[in-house]
């Protein structure tokens, strides 16, 4: 039903382990393959393309879902649907900002500061020219195919690029200037697709699936028994969704308990647990969590 598109590069193996954990495996004969398929009726067909040419391809429907960054749907002006922002790998759990960057002894702090037609060098040449259209400051574009921060100062004044942390243009004697834009990892759709109420349907079902594995990362199921003098005491040291379930055991004054938690508190958690007198403590992976 669906034609799907998801990114190569960096964000490939998240993503293909994303779909994987969603019971959405994409299946190829090699990794070298750009395409692929899933064992899912709601699903026809599977690329593998660079994210700066998805959001073109899903806006004139040679595909009708994709995946891609906020970054490139700016950059092309693609008319799509932004239908959820999957925050699923290291590179994507906060926003990816392009920013302004300058040479830390430029004495530049401020895009004002910049000279008259100064030399920019970037990746996302429309985004950049739309930036300093709005600011009104003359500068001269300079399209970048990779290490970007490497022409500065010899060939161009200052980079407009993509960073998370900024460490890597601190160590390379650049300082942040200003933040053009926040990019999140976007599931993209085609507009018509996204007005079709069956194909609209399917989308909202791969959806549900894809932020129920994302929801269930980095947390656990624990279960264990506790004795009724106890149960007051443990049930308050316990975080969850909503509220622990609680149930009676067939053992007269016992109760069994359930929650989940998020796995970087679980090493403090479970010694807590049994030092209140909890027993039979059993942890758990989770696969999905569907609220």
């Amino acid at each position: 039903m669906l034609k799907l598109v998801i990114p190569k590069g960096s964000l490939e193996r998240a993503t293909l382990d994303l779909f994987e954990a969603a019971d959405l495996r994409v299946q190829r004969g090699s990794e070298r393959q750009y395409r692929g398929t899933i064992e899912d009726p709601r699903i026809d067909s599977v690329a593998v393309l660079r994210p700066q040419e998805i959001p073109t391809y899903v806006e004139d429907g040679f595909f009708d879902v994709g995946v891609t960054g906020d970054d490139w749907i700016a950059e092309t002006g693609a008319d799509v649907v932004k239908v959820a922002a999957l925050p699923y790998s290291k590179q994507t759990d906060r926003p990816i900002k392009v920013v302004l960057a300058v040479p830390r002894d430029s004495g530049v702090k401020q895009p004002r500061d910049l000279a008259p037609n100064a030399r920019i060098s970037t990746e996302l040449p429309n985004l950049t020219r739309a930036y300093f259209d709005r600011l009104g400051i003359p500068v001269r574009i300079f399209l970048s195919y990779g290490a970007t921060e490497a022409k500065v100062p010899e060939i161009v004044d200052a980079i407009v690029d993509l960073t998370e942390t900024g460490s890597t243009l601190r160590r390379n004697g650049m300082e942040i200037v200003d933040v053009l834009l926040e990019s999140r990892t976007q599931l993209i759709a085609n507009k018509d697709v996204f007005s079709d109420p069956s194909k609209r349907r399917a989308l909202e079902e791969i959806t549900m699936l894809l932020h129920g594995a994302i929801d269930a990362r980095g947390r656990v199921l624990v279960k264990l028994n506790v004795d009724a003098a106890r149960l007051a005491a443990v049930v308050a040291m316990l975080p969850a969704m909503r509220a622990p379930t609680v149930s009676e055991l067939a053992q007269p004054g016992y109760f069994a308990i359930e929650t989940v938690v998020p796995k970087s508190t679980i090493n403090t958690l479970i010694p807590g647990l049994k030092a209140a007198g909890a027993e039979d403590i059993v942890e758990l992976p989770i696969t999905k969590i569907v609220p």
